[in-house]
This record gives structure tokens, C-alpha cells and sequence, in this order.
């Protein structure tokens, strides 16, 4: 792992470069990435050092609210491991290659197993605020194409189950867990859309007829960069309000974080397991 970093260091922000070589210290294998309001769900991390993106070659400082933007790397429940807090979007003009960033730096950490999480819209029934989901594949409405690639007579050919990047083992791994606790944990299916405005119901209607259980503005592109690069992904979306359509009133970022509080003690449940087992 020190040798990815050599060629670098000269380029390096000293705050980067004190972060890589305390990394290569620990030897981190699994890189955990929180969403919006998804912050507590890191109560059992403890952080041995940190830096900002805008110190991070490659990649720049977020501006969503909610996401902090900082690598910190240190212990999870007895395990070495890296926390992304915060992550960059499309729609705030980054190309997919700096939206990416933060896989290729888990690359060069050594780490292989890369958990995201997100906030995310409830489509399926059964997903209300504060409910979870795992994802086992994701439709990809991303770019001016993404619309015309999702048509609904060939929506579930869309979703590419040959290049599925998500751990069937991962999946497995979760459900298991919940269902040692009496709860249940729908694997759907994520709608990934530009952002950065809701959908609107038809949008959210016609989502539904290509088989999307679940929607939000992140997540897809990093996993598949990831699974491109060897990692073994999974996912969990936070349900934080049902989508445009599906309740009263209308949507809202305030909603999203405030509900986002609602599944942060499960969450944080289900995360320590799969640090454990990563």
C-alpha cells in the first residue's frame, strides 16, 4: 500500500499526507460512506486522525448540506476501518470522475470492502420513513439518456443484472441480521436520478413501472466504480420520507434530514455488522 502513495507525496497537502501514512499504519479494509443525516450512525468509530476532502487529491469540498466532507480513518468496533463523512454530487457540476474520487482513495487505503448508504425516497409499500433497505441492484436515470434508457417496456432489462456491482454475499449477510432481531430488510431496487430537485409523482409513477423500490441522487456511480476496481460493495438507503406523490405535503431537504434521525440506532446496528464481517 505505501507504494500508491510514493509517487504522490509531493503533491500531497501535509495534512494528506500525515492521514496516508497513519492509514498505512492501520490498515484499514473496509471504508464505510455516510449519507445525509447519517452521521450518529457512526457512534462506534472512534477516530484516529482525519483530513477534508479539499486536502484530498482529486477531490474538492461538498456543498450539500449534511455532508461534511472529511476521511477519517481509526477503529469501528475492533476493526480498523475508514469513515467518509459526506459525499460529492453530479448536480453540483463535479464530473463522475471527482463524484467517484473517494473510490479510488479507499483503493489506494487498501481497504475492500466499501459500504455506502444514502438517504433515500420510499416507492415500495412497505418502505415508510425511517424503514431501511438494502439494495441489490439499482436503475441508473443519470444524464440527459437516462429517461429514454428506462423506458417501461424494457425497464427490468435496464438495471444490467450481469454487471450487478452488490454482494449477494453482503445482502445475505444483513438480512440474516435483522431477522435476528425480528426485522425485516427489503433488498430492492434504487432509482438513481441526477437530482437536484424531487421527482415529480409522474416521474415517481413511472419509476415504479420499471420495478424501483427506492430513489435518490447518489450511490450508483460509486459502486460500480467500485466493484470495477475489486471492491466488494454493499448498500443501505435510509428511508427518510415517501416519494413525491405517495404522501401529503410537499418534499423537502429539512425532511430528509430530520426524518434521517429516525433508523440512525438501526443503522449504526447494521453497519458494525458488516464492518465486522468485511
Amino acid at each position: 500500500m505505501a507504494q500508491a502513495f510514493l509517487p504522490v507525496l509531493a503533491i500531497m497537502s501535509d495534512a494528506f499526507a500525515e492521514f496516508a501514512e497513519e492509514a498505512q499504519r492501520l490498515r484499514p479494509r473496509v471504508a464505510v460512506v455516510l449519507g445525509s443525516g447519517l452521521a450518529a450512525a457512526a457512534a462506534d468509530f472512534r477516530e484516529t486522525t482525519s483530513v477534508g476532502f479539499g486536502d484530498v487529491p482529486g477531490l474538492v469540498p461538498p456543498t450539500v448540506h449534511g455532508h461534511g466532507g472529511r476521511l477519517a480513518v481509526g477503529d469501528w468496533d475492533g476493526v480498523p476501518a475508514v469513515l467518509v463523512s459526506g459525499r460529492l454530487h453530479f448536480y453540483e457540476g463535479h464530473p463522475w470522475v471527482v463524484v467517484t474520487g473517494t473510490v479510488r482513495v479507499m483503493v489506494d487505503l487498501g481497504v475492500k470492502v466499501l459500504v455506502l448508504t444514502n438517504a433515500a425516497g420510499g416507492i415500495h409499500p412497505a418502505l415508510g420513513p425511517g424503514s431501511l433497505m438494502a439494495i441489490r441492484e439499482h436503475l441508473p436515470v443519470l444524464g440527459p439518456g437516462g429517461w429514454r434508457a428506462l423506458s417501461v417496456e424494457r425497464g427490468p432489462e435496464a438495471r444490467a443484472p450481469q454487471n450487478n456491482p452488490y454482494s449477494a454475499r453482503l445482502i445475505a449477510s444483513m438480512q440474516t441480521h435483522e431477522g435476528l432481531t425480528e426485522r425485516d430488510l427489503l433488498a430492492g431496487v434504487y432509482a438513481a436520478v441526477t437530482g437536484p430537485c424531487y421527482e415529480t409523482p409522474a416521474e415517481i409513477r413511472a419509476l415504479r413501472a420499471c420495478g424501483a423500490d427506492a430513489v435518490g441522487m447518489s450511490t450508483a456511480k460509486e459502486a460500480e466504480a467500485a466493484a470495477v476496481l475489486g471492491l466488494e460493495v454493499a448498500a443501505v438507503s435510509c428511508i427518510t420520507n415517501r416519494a413525491a406523490g405517495l404522501s401529503d405535503g410537499p418534499l423537502d431537504h429539512k425532511e430528509v434530514l430530520d426524518n434521517a434521525k429516525l433508523a440512525v440506532e438501526r443503522l449504526a446496528g447494521l453497519l458494525g455488522h458488516l464492518v465486522r464481517i468485511a
